[in-house]
C-alpha cells in the first residue's frame, strides 16, 4: 500500500512573521537580513518577501547587491526570538495530526499521514485543514506537496507558492517532473549541476526513461539515487528525533469535531500507549501529568496533576487523565484537539528495573 506523505513549507517564513506583525509591510518588498548600509553592507539576506523576490533578491544573496536592485525595499534585521516561537506554534500544530511527523529547520517538516488517510482525496482535505489551522492560530501561510515520497513532496510543496497545495499520485509522477529542472531533486545543486549539463541533461524529463544500470554508469551512486527519486521509489521514513528531552508530550486533531466520548478516550489511550512504549524502552519515570484540550473555537486549556513519587503506569496515566478531563465534561463545545505530556522526569534505575522483572517472572 502506498504511504502518503506531506512536505510542509512555511511561505517567506521570517518575512511573513513581520507581515503579520506590522500589517503595513503587506504587498511590500520586505527583505529581512544585514543591515544594508546603504549599498555597503557585507552580510547577507536571510529570507525576503515575493514582492522582493520579483526584484530578484533571493537568500544568501548578498544584502549589498540586494540594495541595487531594490533600494526601496524595507530592510530588517532577524528577530530569531520571534521567529523560534512562531516555528514552535507552527510544529506543534503539524505534529499533532500524526505521530509521524520530522522537522527539518524552523520552517519545514515531512508528515507521514498514511495511518489517518485512505484516498489522496482525504490528504487533500487534511492539507487543507492544516494550512487553515497554521493560518488561523499561527497568522502565516504555508505550502504543502503530498506524494508517496518525501522526495516528490517537497518537490511538489514549491509548486504552487505562496499558500499552495499540490498532490502528485503515483501514475502522475513522471508527468508531473518531466519539465523541471535537474536540480529540483534533492541532492543536485548549483556545482553539481553543471556536470548534467556538460552531459545535455537539463530537465528532469531527460533522465525519466533511463534503466538504473544506465544512471549508474552515469552517475555512480547518484545515479541509483536519481532512478528512485523519479520513479517514486524512495522508501525513507519520517523520523522524529528526540534528544535530551525535558518532557515529553503528543496531540491529536481530530479530523472533524467532536463530543463524542469513546472517541476522544480511544485517541488518549492511543497515544497514552506510545508515549509509555517510549518510556519503558528509555527507563524513564515521570512525576508530573498534563492533559491539553482545545475545542472547536480554539479555547485551549491545560491541566496538570503531580504526584509525590516517580511512576511509568500507563493505567494509573489514564485514571488522571479521566480525572482532569472531569473538570470539561460538562462543556458544551465539541473538541477539536486533545493532548498528553509527561516530564518531571526521573531515570529509573537499573537495580529498580531488575527487581521489578524479577517478581514479574515469578
Amino acid at each position: 500500500m502506498d504511504s502518503f506523505i506531506l512536505h510542509a513549507d512555511l511561505d517567506a517564513f521570517f518575512a511573513s512573521v513581520e507581515m503579520r506583525d506590522n500589517p503595513e509591510l503587506k504587498n511590500k518588498p520586505v527583505i529581512i537580513g544585514a543591515d544594508p548600509k546603504d549599498g555597503k553592507g557585507r552580510g547577507v539576506v536571510s529570507t525576503c518577501s515575493y514582492e522582493a523576490r520579483k526584484f530578484g533578491i533571493h537568500s544568501a544573496m548578498p544584502i549589498s547587491k540586494a540594495y541595487r536592485l531594490c533600494p526601496q525595499g524595507i530592510y530588517l534585521q532577524p528577530n530569531f526570538e520571534k521567529y523560534s516561537q512562531a516555528s514552535k506554534h507552527v510544529m506543534s500544530i503539524l505534529s499533532s495530526y500524526t505521530d509521524e511527523f520530522q522537522q527539518v529547520g524552523m520552517d519545514e517538516a515531512y508528515l507521514d499521514v498514511s495511518d489517518i488517510c485512505k484516498s489522496f482525496k482525504d490528504v487533500e482535505v487534511l492539507a487543507n485543514r492544516i494550512k487553515d489551522d497554521i493560518k488561523t492560530q499561527v497568522g502565516i501561510t504555508c505550502s504543502i506537496g503530498a506524494s508517496i515520497t518525501k522526495s516528490i513532496a517537497k518537490i511538489a510543496s514549491d509548486e504552487n507558492k505562496p499558500d499552495g497545495l499540490c498532490i502528485v499520485p503515483p501514475d502522475k509522477i513522471k508527468t508531473f517532473l518531466s519539465m523541471k529542472n535537474i536540480t529540483r531533486i534533492p541532492g543536485i545543486g548549483k556545482k553539481t549541476k553543471i556536470f548534467f549539463y556538460k552531459k545535455g541533461i537539463n530537465k528532469i524529463g531527460d533522465l525519466i526513461d533511463f534503466p538504473l544500470h544506465k544512471l549508474m554508469d552515469l552517475f555512480g551512486k547518484s545515479g541509483k539515487w536519481i532512478w528512485k527519486v523519479i520513479n517514486g521509489l524512495d522508501k525513507r521514513k519520517v523520523k522524529e528525533f528526540h534528544e535530551g528531552r525535558k518532557s515529553i508530550s503528543k496531540e491529536r486533531t481530530f479530523y472533524e469535531d467532536t463530543k463524542n466520548f469513546e472517541l476522544i478516550l480511544s485517541k488518549v489511550e492511543e497515544i497514552n500507549e506510545k508515549i509509555h512504549t517510549k518510556l519503558l524502552e528509555k527507563k524513564m519515570s515521570y512525576k508530573t501529568i498534563a492533559l491539553k484540550i482545545r475545542f472547536e473555537d480554539f479555547q485551549t486549556f491545560t491541566r496538570s496533576r503531580t504526584i509525590d513519587y516517580p511512576i511509568c503506569d500507563k493505567d494509573k496515566a489514564i485514571k488522571i487523565f479521566l480525572d482532569l478531563y472531569k473538570e470539561f465534561s460538562n462543556v458544551d463545545k465539541k473538541i477539536r484537539l486533545i493532548g498528553i505530556k509527561f516530564f518531571n522526569f526521573e531515570r529509573t534505575s537499573k537495580i529498580k528495573q531488575e527487581t521489578i522483572m524479577k517478581y514479574i517472572n515469578v
